[in-house]
């Protein structure tokens, strides 16, 4: 079975960039275009790995983060969070961190670098 991948990105040509390296054969992408959403999807869906944009329409990416935290749901506490963001100042990498993170990566994204993450943690859990 393929992994599920919770993708919480507002912006159509990041979410389409990431759907091209990430579904065609490997991994099952779920998408979310605001942060509330990806909550409600994170709760009601066996979720392996949640990447995670900071800017959203709604509550920010870090908001996201700690709600999913402190979830009733007790596997979103220990679900791996990738952060991939356009929010590159000094402090940022450390913010999404302490939110409770597990990687903070800066856009535009590194195809093999998210690739690589991303098998690091599905790979874990399998």
């Amino acid at each position: 079975m393929k992994p599920n991948i919770l993708y919480i990105e507002d912006n159509p040509d990041n979410m389409m960039l990431v759907r091209r390296i990430l579904q065609p054969d490997s991994y099952n992408l779920i998408e979310s275009r605001s942060g509330i959403q990806g909550l409600i999807i994170a709760e009601s869906q066996d979720i392996d790995l949640i990447l995670l944009d900071i800017n959203l329409p709604d509550i920010d990416g870090y908001e996201v983060t700690r709600r999913l935290r402190a979830s009733p749901k007790t596997a979103l506490a220990h679900t791996p969070i990738i952060v991939v963001t356009a929010n590159a100042m000094k402090g940022d990498a450390q913010k999404a961190l302490a939110a409770g993170c597990n990687v903070y990566m800066s856009k535009p994204i590194n195809i093999q670098e998210l690739l690589d993450k991303v098998e690091s943690f599905v790979l874990k859990e399998a």
